[in-house]
């Protein structure tokens, strides 16, 4: 037997810190089980090579073995195994990479030198020592492949203190021992240990089985692997259906809605990159919009919703993305400064762009039945990536009040003799429905547009799309839904209006509309509005003078009511005239937007007035 001290330096100690210190204590589960499988893929490539000999029926596994009452977790495989001197150099010298090692001496003899670095994680090395996350103890039990090579046995109570002996290993591979620390007595129970195994080796590319001592002997080992080791992203999208597709979705989010659509991503250079993105049944209000997009470097599962490689905006779908040439300990500062990354994100941008133009030209009517749960997500990576706005502006639809779905250009060409470059749009279609009548009744066309989102994105289209703005409909009255003026005088009405409302007189003037039934409209122009808006949005701090007019009341001339209290004014600004003006613009006021308490308690004392006055009756 041997005793010594690990080799640990300052050097060597601050990236175990650097790497663990903040990690999810579960990860020592995902480091292991990688180291494992990379033993097992380091001896098939020698195999390859012509430098090991395996039987024609070999068949690799790892294997999990949780014994509760023991407190231990075994984790083993029949890999390339270790002597005593690589246990010395890959295990007591932390600090040295036995990865870095292998690939170096052996990347001649492959041809695609970063693949072979990216299928080999890291063969013990540092990540073993993340085992000491969860264990007091932890012993490796193991014999190399190299003809006569003598097992051997490493054992360490989790300080620098080591002992090395010679092993009792009788089959190849690998062996290790975590003999679990009080504190983490909540990894022996089955059902997190499973969890665990399944999070981050759910899609491991080596048949992973998990052994409960306390439920099976060595006989009756578990058969059946708790990992898919071909998940369906590493297929080719013309080999998968649709059923497929939506199943793997089931299975991965636990989510039993159906998703709309998916992306399926392949790209070999100038990065590897494999993944499926899919495009849920999303929520109207986008802070309700929760996304999952799970990253995993060659088939082992890293982190989710990693912002440097996908796209904040694609967040909000839900999917998976795995990146071989990444590595398991992915940094926010390796990210940001490599330069792949960002051509990761730029690539997946326009692969989501690609399939949404796709099905706008080739499956419009399925496109069209998607929208409504898909607009937010596309407009919100808009306002977000100007490339993604650029590439998918012409797959940005516009539903309108007559329940069609049109794009910019459909929109314009449908309405531009009668409203040019406008695009009038309600935010409200129930509040704003005598308004969108109005406009129907021509044959104006109105987009809807009812979500927070869609101010700030239309402001996004006016900047992009210079010719083009968006008027709210209630924002001016288009010369298409007036009549020709008759020329009659109403001056004396307006006066009316002001004398009744007094200072809460806005500006009045009267308009021949082609919809008689409507005695009088309020207009808000587009500018003021806006600046209304963003002085809600930033408290109120802006100086007033900046502030365009306000709102505007339109007397319809071509309404009876109007006429009727027109010539009343002859007998002269009566209490009951005063009465029904303040009456017509309190209905104006309840056509364009909701009355606030004080508002609502004049309208209806005002009401009860005026049915005062004509009960008891007659025509």
């Amino acid at each position: 037997m041997t005793k010594g001290n690990l080799s640990i330096n300052s050097e060597n100690i601050l990236p175990i810190i650097k790497k663990w210190l903040y990690s999810d204590r579960d990860i020592f589960v995902r480091e292991l089980v990688s180291n494992a499988a990379d033993a097992i893929t380091k001896l098939n490539r020698l195999a390859g090579m012509g430098e090991a000999d395996l039987p024609e029926d070999e068949v690799f596994e790892v294997r999990l073995v949780l014994d509760k009452e023991a407190r231990t977790i075994k984790f083993i495989d029949n890999g390339i195994g270790m002597t005593a001197d690589e246990i010395e150099k890959y295990i007591n010298q932390i600090a040295f990479s036995g990865a870095t090692d292998f690939i170096n001496k052996y990347q001649e003899h492959d041809q695609d030198e970063s693949k072979s670095e990216a299928e080999i994680i890291g063969h013990f090395g540092l990540g073993f020592y993340s085992a000491f996350m969860a264990a007091g103890r932890v012993e490796i039990d193991t014999l190399s492949y190299q003809a006569g090579a003598k097992p051997a046995k490493w054992a360490c109570d989790g300080g620098i203190e080591y002992e090395i002996s010679e092993g009792t290993r009788t089959a190849r591979g690998t062996e290790i021992t975590l003999f679990i620390s009080d504190d983490a007595v909540d990894f022996l129970e089955d059902y997190k240990l499973r969890g665990v195994i399944k999070k981050y080796c759910g899609y491991l590319p080596v048949d992973i089985y998990f052994d409960n001592a306390a439920l099976k002997s060595d006989d009756t080992k578990e058969q059946t692997p708790i990992n898919d080791k071909n998940p369906l992203w590493t297929k080719r999208p013309a080999d998968c259906t649709d059923e497929e597709y939506k199943k793997f979705f089931h299975q991965l989010f636990v989510d039993f809605n159906e998703p709309l659509f998916w992306i399926h991503l392949n790209a070999d250079y100038p990065f590897r990159m494999k993944g499926i993105l899919y495009f849920p049944k999303l929520k109207h209000e986008l802070e309700s919009i929760e996304g999952q997009v799970k990253l995993f470097s060659n088939q082992v599962y890293v982190a989710e919703n990693i912002r440097e490689v996908i796209p904040e905006f694609l967040l909000l779908l839900k999917g998976v993305i795995d990146c071989p040439d990444l590595p398991l300990n992915v940094s926010r500062s390796f990210l940001q400064n490599d330069e792949n990354v960002a051509k990761m994100s730029g690539y997946i941008i326009r692969k989501v762009a690609d399939k949404l133009t796709s099905l706008a030209d080739d499956s419009r009517e399925d496109y069209n039945k998607y929208w409504d749960d898909i607009n937010q997500f596309i407009k919100y990576g808009c306002i977000r990536e100007d490339d993604f706005y650029d590439k998918c502006k012409d797959a940005v639809l516009y539903k309108t009040t007559g329940g069609d779905y049109l794009t910019l250009e459909e929109y314009l060409a449908r309405n531009e003799e009668k409203a040019g470059k406008k695009v009038i749009y309600a935010d409200s279609e129930n509040q704003q429905s005598q308004y969108a009548k109005l406009f129907a009744g021509q044959g104006i066309d109105c987009a809807l547009l009812t979500t927070k989102l869609d101010v700030p994105f239309i402001q996004l289209v006016e900047r992009k799309e210079e010719e083009i703005s968006f008027v709210r409909i209630d924002a001016e009255l288009s010369e298409a839904v007036k009549d020709e003026d008759d020329g009659a005088d109403f001056s004396a009405l307006i006066e009316l209006f002001k004398a009744s409302l007094g200072d809460a007189a806005p500006e009045i003037e009267a308009a021949a509309l082609k919809d008689a039934d409507i005695p009088a409209i309020i207009l808000v122009s587009e500018d003021s509005r806006r600046m209304q808006e963003m002085m809600k949005l930033y408290g109120g701090m802006m100086p007033m003078g900046d502030m365009p007019g306000g709102e505007k009341l339109v007397l319809n001339k071509n309404n009876l009511a109007a006429q009727k209290l027109l010539a009343a004014v002859d007998s002269g600004l009566t209490e009951q005239n005063k009465l029904a003006a303040a009456f017509m613009y309190d209905v104006a006021r309840l056509a364009h937007s909701q009355m606030d308490a004080v508002a609502l308690e004049g309208f209806v004392a005002r009401s009860c007035s005026l049915l005062d006055g004509f009960i008891g009756k007659g025509d």
